[in-house]
């Protein structure tokens, strides 16, 4: 069996260039949530210096001469173009697993070079073609070995988008030139310990002897990282975990003191949350939300509140969420505040098909009645875009275009809606 890792060059970057096509060979970065620091920077970025973390301030000062675009972050957009190429690669693969926003890993069976060229540059033409973000992917006997591939496709053009080490000669040649540090599982913060023993490239480290490996490290991921980069194949594969949380959290435009606008955000935040979570088929028994205001504001007064609510029953029900997100806000707003940043937060995460429920909370006909809300909203969601049809604070909230939606499908919206508030009554 053959991996594959398949990894979207400069994310964030690549996602903005999608509806800023001219931004094609030009620098640019997008920022963190509070337009902080440099969290993505394309390729024309890194080759005039800009480093990644770099405060936003600095990099003004530093590059204000280069004409540098820059974005803040907008991890809503980010999540939909990438869920959208892990649909492309789930179509044209035996079987993955989403590693990250940007990375998926791939189980091959066994074929050849040429096989596997020809799949690694099928699945590129592919995603390039139907969303206009580049991707990096790396083929080999193990999952380490693929990501090293992986590095090699993204920098070198040679390779073409796909780089494959699939020979003895090719993996001694991959661990020669790679970095000790760049290792997956490894990293920078770690490499003191691997340099201070004269150990600066994967194949220095893949050449030391097990017993070497066992009682200096002592430690069993560090084992398995140089089992794997001798060839073998014994980093568990993760198809059936998920995520133990789920956040969605944005800086707001401008400083908001209104709190029926906050309770709007909130339940955005609780909709985009739920929506994950049922995706992966999960229930969450604790609902965090947080409020802050702008941190760089001397001159104003501060606050940054944290309230969590535990689930009498777990649930994956937008209502029942979005009812504890709503009522938390209530608890921590601090009138004649500015509000700066709101983030909701799901924990308690478990599979929805075995859960504890709450005799004097759980409801089974009520409980039904919102799992087929929530079905049929995922799927007008899935069918028509992200956030097409959401819940508001106190009621849905209808996004519907002609650019979007045609005019039948409008009316079909607007049923759903009616059958929606038929039901809760």
């Amino acid at each position: 069996m053959f991996y594959a890792v398949v990894d979207c060059d400069n994310c964030y970057v690549s996602c903005e260039r999608v509806f800023h096509p001219e931004l094609k060979d030009k620098p640019v970065v997008v920022l963190s949530n509070n337009d902080g620091c440099v969290v993505s920077r394309s390729n024309e970025a890194k080759a005039i210096g800009v480093k990644a973390g770099m405060p936003y301030y600095q990099m003004r000062q530093q590059f204000a001469d280069y004409p540098i675009s820059v974005f803040s972050s907008n991890y809503e957009l980010y999540g939909e173009l990438t869920s959208r190429i892990v649909s492309i690669i789930q179509q044209e693969s035996p079987a993955f697993y989403r590693y990250s926003i940007d990375e998926c890993f791939v189980m091959l069976r066994d074929a050849n070079s040429i096989e596997l060229q020809q799949w690694g540059s099928k699945l590129y033409n592919r995603i390039y073609r139907s969303v206009g973000m580049p991707v990096s992917i790396g083929i080999s006997f193990n999952k380490s070995l693929a990501k090293i591939a992986s590095h090699f496709a993204k920098q070198f053009s040679g390779y073409q988008h796909c780089c494959i080490i699939d020979s003895e000669e090719k993996r001694l040649k991959a661990l020669c030139h790679f970095p000790i540090s760049d290792v997956w599982g490894i990293g920078r913060r770690t490499r003191g310990a691997f340099e201070s023993r004269g150990l600066r490239t994967a194949l220095d480290f893949a050449s030391c002897s097990e017993g070497w490996v066992q009682k200096t490290f002592n430690n069993i991921n560090i084992l398995r990282i140089w089992s794997e980069l001798n060839g073998k194949d014994c980093i568990p594969n993760e198809i059936d975990n998920f995520k133990k949380s789920i956040t969605s959290s944005r800086s707001l435009n401008g400083m908001v003191s209104d709190l029926v606008l906050l309770r709007t955000y909130a339940a955005n935040h609780a909709c985009n949350c739920t929506e994950k979570l049922r995706a992966q088929k999960c229930v969450a028994s604790v609902v965090y939300v947080s409020l802050c205001t702008n941190l760089h504001r001397d001159d104003l007064p501060q606050d940054i509140t944290l309230q969590s609510c535990h689930m009498f029953t777990p649930t994956s029900s937008t209502i029942n969420i979005m009812n504890a997100v709503l009522e938390l806000v209530n608890e921590i707003y601090k009138p004649g505040y500015l509000y700066k940043k709101i983030g909701v937060t799901l924990s308690g995460i478990s599979s929805d098909t075995v859960f504890q429920t709450n005799f004097l909370d759980y409801d089974a006909f009520r409980f039904e009645k919102l799992r087929r809300i929530d079905s049929a909203l995922d799927e007008l969601n899935g069918e028509f875009g992200l956030d097409c049809v959401s819940y508001g604070p106190n009621i849905f909230d209808i996004h519907t275009t002609e650019e979007r939606m045609e005019v039948a499908s409008v009316q079909r919206t607007w049923e759903f809606i009616l059958k929606v508030l038929e039901t809760m009554n």
